[in-house]
């Protein structure tokens, strides 16, 4: 990679916390500034890399055309469908690991809570109504994991004292230290026998609208759809259609669209649950984004390939 020493940040504050947990040396050789779409009182002429903000990124990457020579994108999330038409054009580098934890907690949240009845209690709280009614537990749950990169191994992870029986699928089918990875081809025989789906894939040009009423229909009745991923995944207007009829439930992180419309049909949909993106927006990722900056400067700054590339 050519030399790379004129980085701009998304903000001051950043920039700041960042900078104090480099290395003298990384310090010298390295120009940081401040420029966004927020902050764009500086002159991005001579830039070589951008940190993008973690929010609204879109407005910065509209006006990345005002650099001459971009060589690398740094973001701070794991996916990168904001700029994946850069790809192959730029050095693309995300924030893998930096929502791993907090996705994969929310994602284990969002299906106990729907399986066990939580949302409901919640309403029915507001109305002093005592349902009492046996649901399904997550335990003996056959649990099919779409996508297998860091934040669904995270998710596997926190599956296992649950006593699920886990499947795993990937862009391609293969055997890793935890067993068999199912490839996309094998998802006609999955799919029925399927009791909750988490999506966790990256939005790239493959799995834009995956999850359609093709898709769908294989899952077997009363199957919980559960999407921590990307909203573009999966068609809405196709789960609508099986929410509404009653036969599939769904816990959402990510929709389609974002933010979701306060008259969408989506929000009165029965069986389901939606949070409003927010699966690695917590304390946690904070102090995991500084570590991830602070390393690739420092390999930056030392001449070395910078990690997390797509």
């Amino acid at each position: 990679m050519s030399t790379i020493t004129k980085i701009a940040f998304p903000d001051p504050d950043l920039l700041s916390d960042v900078q104090s947990r480099l290395s003298e040396s990384a310090r010298s050789a390295l120009d940081l500034r401040v420029w966004s779409a927020e902050h764009p009182d500086s002159d991005p002429a001579d830039l070589d890399a951008v940190i993008l903000p973690y929010l609204g990124a879109e407005s910065t990457v509209a006006k990345l055309d005002e650099i001459n020579d971009l060589k690398l994108i740094q973001a701070q999330t794991t996916g990168y469908d904001v700029v994946n038409h850069l790809v192959g054009k730029v050095t693309v580098t995300t924030g893998a690991g930096a929502h791993a934890a907090a996705t994969a907690e929310l994602a284990v949240a969002l299906v106990l809570a729907r399986l066990r009845g939580l949302d409901e209690a919640a309403r029915n709280q507001l109305t002093g109504t005592w349902d009492h009614q046996r649901r399904l537990s997550l335990a003996d749950r056959k649990v099919t994991l779409l996508g297998v990169g860091g934040i669904g191994e995270e998710i596997r992870r926190r599956l296992e004292p649950f006593e699920v029986e886990i499947t795993r699928v990937g862009s391609r089918a293969r055997e890793d230290e935890h067993g068999t990875v199912y490839g996309n081809d094998d998802l006609a025989e999955i799919l029925p026998n399927t009791e909750v789906l988490i999506i966790v894939t990256p939005l790239n040009e493959h799995t834009e609208g995956m999850v359609n009423a093709e898709f769908l229909a294989q899952l077997p009745d009363g199957a919980l759809v559960c999407n921590v991923g990307r909203g573009k995944i999966v068609d809405t207007d196709a789960l609508l259609v099986e929410l509404e009829s009653g036969r599939l439930h769904a816990a959402l992180d990510v929709v389609d669209p974002e933010p979701l419309p306060e008259d969408h049909a989506l929000w009165k949909a029965p069986n389901t649950l939606i949070a409003p993106h927010v699966g690695g927006n917590t304390s946690a990722f904070f102090p995991r984004i500084l570590g991830i900056l602070t390393e690739q400067l420092e390999r930056i700054a030392a001449g070395e390939e910078p990690f997390n590339k797509v």
